[in-house]
């Protein structure tokens, strides 16, 4: 049993205290063991510890204060361009320039991610996933000055933890696990997977500070509006295309 993945706590104040060389590269190196499509390791990993970067970075992620605290930044990438290069050095002729391609390399890369992250915990470090990479990949782009077949999926900070926050809530196993065929839900299945989270004294305060009804209006109207879904889905798909897939 691994206990790192049952008291995994997102980590969003940290020490000020550096990472030693000797355990970064030991998470460095987790993350690169990771399983990958075909062996082809389509992805990259852009390590940030220069606070000035990490200034230019921070806008991109939303001004979350983590990222210029953290002692490191981890952006992990889809990454054509290294492989690409190596099939035409060789006589290959590469067909990497479409969705598929991106798709492949993007869950090559949170795989590495994940792995990253386990190895950093397991040496009682904190991390958070930040999704905002995906949100402003063209802004990221040009900071790291990503070449074509090149595009930040997510990025995670990491150092010592300086908070123990209580662990996050989740849904219990029968909403996420079907055996042998998809199970689809009723609404009195829906009641009851959500009974729980909907009844959480957090989830009634988020509730009442957006003046909703319900939960769910929180995430549609408040965190993850139409809008901002759409607006950010065009600035990924130009992305895409400038970035060559």
């Amino acid at each position: 049993m691994i206990l790192e993945i049952f008291d995994h706590k997102s980590i969003r104040k940290y020490k000020e205290k550096d990472i030693p060389e000797e355990v970064l590269n030991q998470i460095l190196y987790a993350a690169i063991r990771a399983s990958n499509t075909g062996n082809m390791q389509v992805y990259s990993i852009i390590v940030t510890k220069d606070k000035e970067m990490k200034e230019k970075l921070s806008p991109t992620h939303f001004n979350q204060p983590m990222v210029k605290q953290a002692p490191v930044l981890l952006t992990f990438c889809a990454d054509f361009n290294r492989f690409n290069k190596w099939c035409l050095e060789r006589k290959a002729e590469p067909g990497y320039d479409n969705f598929l391609s991106f798709l492949t390399a993007a869950i090559d890369a949170i795989i590495a991610a994940q792995n990253a992250c386990l190895e950093a915990e397991s040496n009682g470090l904190g991390i958070c996933y930040l999704g905002t990479a995906i949100y402003n990949a063209d802004k990221i782009i040009d900071i790291l000055e990503l070449p074509k077949g090149v595009v930040p999926i997510t990025a995670v900070t990491i150092g010592y933890p300086d908070e123990d926050p209580p662990l996050t809530d989740r849904l219990p196993m029968d909403a996420v696990v079907h055996y042998e065929k998809y199970k689809d839900f009723t609404k009195e299945d829906i009641d009851k997977i959500y009974k729980e989270k909907e009844n959480r004294e957090d989830s009634k305060q988020f509730i009442n500070e957006n003046n909703k009804e319900t939960l769910a209006q929180v995430f549609t109207d408040v965190r993850y509006t139409k809008a901002n879904n759409e607006h950010f889905s065009k600035v990924l798909m130009d992305v895409l295309k400038k970035q060559g897939f």
